[in-house]
């Protein structure tokens, strides 16, 4: 139990009508979950406004009511408090509540388009096989040390957040890595958390559905590096234009990564093929089981952050070989026959790029590529001529198919997808709308030596049609495709 006043710390309050000396037990943001001795936090979203279900939450058992405005209705018995936006309400009380336990580990977060999952999750395992207790925040899953949880967000609400801080505070972690996304920037998940350090990765075309425009997008990232401390650290990606854009207003110490250019975590790549990359970081020479380009920048980061975060470079380096792919991410088999498959998140242009341009650089040229995507519904549409594109221009054979549709009809998608394919181009296009029938039809097209890409949905063991989500697994459905058709 904890006092409202307490609670209300550092927010900034307008009015209020009742008493803020009193105890409650939980604080919640949906209505559905408030108990007896709650306060609930009415938030103005996107789709439902929080205001319009103060009256459910009384009925629960909230005591107290943080809202943008006041209700027609006020009863004697409850505390109402007005703020200027609830959402910054919602993420400073979450902090207040749990005892603030960003300001007890070492938080380290990383943003950008591509890459975040990766470098967090890396991060997570190179701190642990060093000795750390760590926690991580991630896309793929939430970790408390050993413990695994469910992840359903890129970057959670500011409770769950300050939750799963808060138990790894108990647990004894020293360091959790953070995947912050725009959505989490833009509303606020973040506010109050205090950061070791922040990494920045690229920008690429994403997310304008939301933020209508790429500047805006941007400028969203940027205030997560503006809003850094003094104490904490700024690594950048300074081969990414925007790279020097995030460090412009930053407060951090600055640092930055790259493979192109000078910078202080400097990489080259020696070698790489389809089991690993050889890299030299800043003089020294490591092999590791990660491929491509873009999982070379992924590794700088994070050998940059351990290096900042005072760990010693053999050791860095030592741990960096023996790091294993993330799940959904360039994840690949082997068939008896010798068919390749690449399972890969990359659901943006530029990921989608970089994956078949490493897919082309490892392989001898007498291979087949054939790439197996789609793009999801209700998402950015602007993308989806530009993956057709770059599909098509990079593969030998390519079918287009259902991602998530959501709420979306698959076909207006597949079509607005092949609207990118350049003519001379079309004939090698397919377009399959079931998921499991494409993946099928590319394990018959494949021959020996071949490699397939099944691109979009990585980790996710789901898929969304028509709001109803149904299992389904891209790496389970092409094991046992390749298993029974290539036996």
């Amino acid at each position: 139990m904890k006092l409202v006043k307490d609670i209300l710390y550092k927010v900034a309050v307008t009015a209020i009508q009742g008493s803020t000396n009193l105890l409650v037990g939980n604080l919640e943001f949906d209505s559905r979950k408030v108990k007896p001795s709650s306060i609930f936090v009415a938030q103005k979203g996107m789709v439902f406004d929080g205001h319009k279900f103060i009256d459910k939450a009384i009925e629960l058992g909230a005591t107290v009511i943080v809202c943008q405005e006041f209700p027609e209705n006020i009863l004697e018995n409850i505390t109402y408090v007005q703020v200027k936006n609830s959402d910054e309400a919602l993420a400073l009380m979450a902090s207040n509540f749990y005892d603030n336990p960003s300001s007890k580990l070492k938080l380290v977060g990383v943003t950008g388009t591509n890459g975040k999952t990766t470098i967090a999750s890396l991060l997570y395992k190179l701190f642990q096989k060093a000795g750390f207790k760590s926690g991580l925040l991630s896309t793929v899953k939430i970790l408390v040390d050993n413990q695994q949880y469910e992840a359903t967000h890129t970057t959670p609400n500011s409770l769950i957040i300050n939750k799963y801080l808060n138990e790894m505070v108990d647990a004894g972690v020293d360091y959790c890595f953070m995947e912050v996304s725009s959505h989490g920037i833009h509303q606020k998940r973040t506010l109050g958390l205090e950061f070791e350090g922040g990494v920045f990765t690229n920008l690429t075309h994403d997310h304008l559905d939301y933020h209508n425009t790429f500047k805006e997008y941007r400028d969203v990232k940027k205030i997560f590096f503006d809003s850094l401390p003094k104490s904490a650290f700024a690594l950048v990606n300074i081969d990414d234009k925007n790279g020097d854009v995030m460090l412009q207003n930053t407060k951090a110490k600055k640092y930055s990564y790259a493979l192109k250019t000078m910078a202080d975590y400097k990489a080259k790549i020696l070698e790489y093929q389809f089991s690993g990359l050889l890299l030299n970081i800043n003089g020294s020479e490591v092999w590791t089981k990660l491929t491509g380009s873009f999982n070379a920048y992924n590794l700088l980061a994070v050998y940059g952050v351990a290096d900042l975060l005072g760990l010693q470079s053999t050791e860095a380096l030592t741990i960096i070989s023996e790091l294993e792919s993330v799940s959904g991410r360039f994840q690949h088999l082997t068939s008896k026959d010798g068919v390749t498959a690449i399972i890969d998140y990359a659901h943006t242009p530029d990921a989608l790029k970089n994956v078949l341009e490493t897919i082309n650089d490892i392989r001898t040229g007498n291979e087949q590529v054939i790439t197996v995507v789609g793009c999801g519904g209700d998402r950015d549409k602007a993308k989806r001529p530009v993956m057709g594109r770059i599909a098509s221009q990079l593969s030998t054979q390519v079918i287009f198919t259902s991602d998530n549709p959501r709420s979306e009809d698959p076909q207006v998608i597949l079509n607005e997808i092949e609207g990118g394919v350049e003519p001379q181009n079309f004939k090698k296009t397919l377009s399959i709308l079931d998921r499991e029938q494409a993946i099928k039809t590319a394990t018959k097209l494949a021959k020996k030596g071949d490699i397939i890409l099944i691109a979009g949905k990585g980790h996710e063991t789901y898929q969304e049609v028509k709001g109803v989500r149904a299992h389904f697994d891209d790496l389970e459905k092409i094991t046992a495709l390749l298993k029974e058709i290539k036996s």
